[in-house]
């Protein structure tokens, strides 16, 4: 059983800036994510892609936010388990929860926060027939590890910024990159469309359009898609591996079923006064919640993350009363015995 005093539902931007609000008020935070890594969407979705409205960051790549906040809450030694949903929730007798995961770990806490962004994500995928017997096999819905397609010819579906980011990223590594996209018009970032113009005229990437992957071929593995071309006889091109990147739809998953007001597929909250759902002691904060007013930014996460601590300590620590000090004035002092502050002015006596 992992115990921890706020157990956060999602390692995404706000639930990693929740361990460094929680840390100034001494409470210890543990995270639960599906994804293999920390970051949420900026880590699995866009990584490469750059934020432009993150206070004091007039552009920050998605990835190295997720850096960023990492090494921000390091001294704050959160714990993590990932590659793991979280399932079920149980409340006990002394007010706690209990959180089992779908590979049946079990947390407890007295606060639990979902910070879950769009919830979990499934991804959208072409109606082709025999899709479901290769993946995993040769289809992918999601680039985790760009190191598999090393020398592979790999065909790639789409039409927005993520199918143009890794076709130009894949440029490099893949042997073959065939861009197949059904439109001759992209809805990706101007600079993506015109990188990929210019890989395609040096010959480092095949651009298909306007086409569709309407079959795959092969026995075990894939070894083949047949592409049709509008206004064209189908054909058949030899690949390794097939990445359809149409796009991932959002959904609570299991946290549906947890008893809480739900209100067009998100939770709603209390936002007048500290995030809290319907159940108390179990907020929900960042692009998963919703209220009057609602904004869908990072930043604004963050400043429900902020208040949530507030009210989560005031919750563990009902007889304690809490003075809110400026990490100006009072530092950062962090679990692991290191502590940043300010260095303090010299004062000497006039004679």
């Amino acid at each position: 059983m992992i115990q921890t005093d706020i157990l956060i539902i999602g390692a995404g931007p706000t639930g990693l800036f929740t361990v460094f609000e929680a840390g100034l008020l001494k409470l210890r935070c543990h995270l639960i994510d599906a994804l293999p890594q920390p970051g949420g969407q900026c880590s699995e979705i866009y990584p490469k892609k750059p934020i432009y409205d993150i206070p004091a960051y007039p552009e920050i790549l998605a990835g190295d936010l997720t850096h960023k906040l990492m090494e921000q809450i390091k001294q704050f030694e959160p714990g993590f388990t990932l590659g793991e949903r979280a399932d079920t929730i149980k409340k006990q007798d002394d007010g706690t929860f209990i959180v089992t995961t779908n590979k049946g770990t079990q947390h407890q806490a007295p606060i639990v926060a979902i910070a879950g962004g769009l919830g979990s994500f499934e991804p959208r995928k072409p109606l082709i027939t025999n899709l479901s017997n290769f993946e995993e096999n040769g289809v992918e819905y999601i680039i985790r590890d760009p190191e598999i397609y090393r020398n592979k010819k790999v065909v790639i579906a789409g039409g927005g910024d993520s199918a143009l980011d890794w076709s130009i990223f894949l440029a490099d590594v893949a042997s073959e990159v065939t861009l197949v996209h059904r439109r001759n018009e992209f809805r990706g970032a101007l600079d993506s469309v015109e990188k990929v113009q210019e890989l395609k005229n040096l010959g480092k990437i095949n651009l298909i359009t306007p086409a569709e992957v309407k079959g795959l071929i092969g026995k075990e593995k894939l070894t083949g898609v047949v592409i049709e071309k509008k206004g064209e006889d189908g054909f058949i091109l030899d690949i390794d591996h097939f990445i359809p990147l149409f796009g991932l739809s959002p959904k609570l998953g299991p946290i549906g079923n947890w008893g809480l007001e739900i209100e067009k597929n998100a939770i709603k909250v209390n936002n007048a006064l500290d995030y809290q759902t319907n159940i108390p002691g179990i907020y929900a904060i960042g692009d998963v919640n919703t209220y009057p007013g609602k904004l869908k930014l990072i930043l604004c996460g963050f400043h429900e993350a902020t208040l949530m601590c507030q009210s989560a300590y005031k919750r563990i620590y009902p007889d304690k009363k809490y003075v809110m000090k400026y990490t100006t004035v009072g530092g950062v002092e962090g679990f692991d015995g290191t502590k940043k502050e300010a260095p303090k002015a010299v004062v000497k006596a006039i004679s």
